[in-house]
């Protein structure tokens, strides 16, 4: 982490867009000023870290698209199905919502996770782009689908549309209790494929990045992940889980976010 730049992670498929304008990151804590249970590159605006150090390490991911820090739109998350469509620089404004949509040259989307699903769109056929946080209640409750439909309603088809997960946690350290396990089976009894038995009697180890893929998948897009976990690298990445059982006071979030740029005529 001592890299002075943010170095993020890229999608092969979402790449392919980069002839359209498309540009994305998958941010990791490489190249960030923050220090202590923060060191690296939080850009955690709810954490408790320094509020100039977030705000540099925000300034330090617009540059790497080489957009000024108000063209980097963040909501406030709240784990809700909620999506909305950007078409200007959102300013103090953070919504209550998990996803965003835009058609609008010049902005990014970003969205921050320490865990949960971080979730990039693009369609470059018709340049619309969309940016999801996805835990279990939100890929669960229909964040994704949502995401798809805000674009479609954008100009964007949904056969063109591509989506990758980034970083988050992994099965094999996401161990839930049977009530969790009972609330998805309810919802859906297939999905007891993403549940594996837990060392722990009466718990189960859930698969959320493969519900999340699914459930793209199953509206249509072509979708894949990353398939790195948050909790493994404490190096790379923030992980609320991880943070809560070594007993810390708090934690940092990284930011996946994805960017439409300007084309001359």
């Amino acid at each position: 982490m001592s890299n002075s730049v943010p170095q993020p992670l890229q999608s092969p498929l979402l790449a392919k867009g980069v002839s359209a304008g498309i540009a994305h990151g998958f941010f990791t804590r490489a190249g960030g000023v923050s220090k202590g249970i923060y060191q690296g590159l939080n850009v955690g605006l709810g954490s408790h870290d320094n509020r100039e150090h977030v705000l540099e390490n925000r300034n330090r991911v617009a540059r790497w698209f080489d957009i000024d820090a108000s063209h980097l739109a963040t909501v406030h998350q709240v784990h809700s199905p909620d999506v909305i469509t950007v078409t200007a620089p959102l300013g103090d404004n953070r919504p209550q919502v998990d996803a965003m949509v835009t058609a609008t040259p010049g902005l990014a989307l970003g969205v921050l996770s320490a865990d949960c699903g971080p979730i990039l769109f693009a369609d470059p056929a018709h340049r619309v782009i969309g940016a999801a946080h996805a835990g279990w209640k939100g890929a669960l409750t229909g964040v994704l689908e949502n995401t798809i439909n805000a674009m479609i309603a954008l100009g964007a088809k949904r056969d063109s549309i591509v989506a990758t997960l980034g970083p988050s946690i992994s099965a094999k350290a996401y161990e839930v209790g049977p009530e969790f396990v009972e609330r998805f089976l309810a919802h859906d009894a297939s999905y007891s494929a993403f549940f594996t038995p837990s060392p722990k009697p009466g718990h189960a180890m859930f698969d959320l990045p493969g519900l999340t893929v699914k459930r793209l998948q199953g509206a249509g897009i072509h979708a894949d992940m990353l398939g790195i976990c948050t909790y493994g690298d404490s190096e790379s990445f923030f992980s609320y889980r991880r943070t809560t059982h070594a007993g810390e006071p708090d934690y940092g979030r990284q930011v996946s976010a994805i960017y439409l740029r300007e084309i001359s005529p």
